[in-house]
């Protein structure tokens, strides 16, 4: 075999020069942001930051007392099942006090949470908001310090809430 001649690189082919680039600034809004205010528009105004919130305010456990029985009386008017109040101060962030009751009925449990709602009113609360109301299988209604929960008894059994928050958190801990 004869030795082939040396192999070389092709010389490098040469590119067209390019335009200079112009940087793209993207959507139209990004374009008149970029090109700040006209002269004729005025500058917008910087919204003041809101003045922080309020820390709210525990109630005391006498009023808290007060209204469990006020909840417990009105659920046993309506005929709620097994009417099981919890304490749950200093092992819940949420609330103080949990009830818990059982209907047989969508209509029952809407009644109850209706009523109930009506008479936390008529106590000076001012915003009682009822969750699941229209006819679902739990209902929870939110009175700052005691939160309701009214269950069908099938789904009661499901989620289980008196073991979740019942005396074995105590054990556990």
């Amino acid at each position: 075999m004869s030795a082939s001649p040396a192999r070389h690189k092709p010389a490098p082919r040469k590119r067209a020069a390019k335009p200079a680039a112009v940087p793209a600034l993207g959507t139209p809004r990004k374009k008149t942001i970029a090109a700040g205010p006209t002269p004729d528009e005025p500058e917008i105004a910087v919204k003041p930051k809101r003045a922080p919130r309020k820390l709210k305010v525990k109630l005391p456990a006498s009023e808290l007392d007060r209204l469990q029985k006020i909840v417990v009386a009105s659920l046993e008017d309506d005929k709620a099942e097994d009417v099981v109040a919890l304490d749950l101060s200093g092992k819940a962030m949420f609330c103080d006090r949990m009830v818990i009751a059982s209907g047989l009925a969508d209509r029952q449990i809407s009644a109850m949470a209706q009523h109930l709602a009506e008479k936390l009113r008529a106590e000076g609360m001012k915003r009682v908001p009822i969750e699941g109301a229209n006819g679902s299988d739990w209902v929870l209604i939110d009175a700052g310090d005691i939160v309701i929960h009214l269950f069908k008894p099938e789904a009661r059994a499901m989620y289980g809430l008196e073991r979740m928050w019942g005396k074995d958190l105590d054990e556990v801990g």
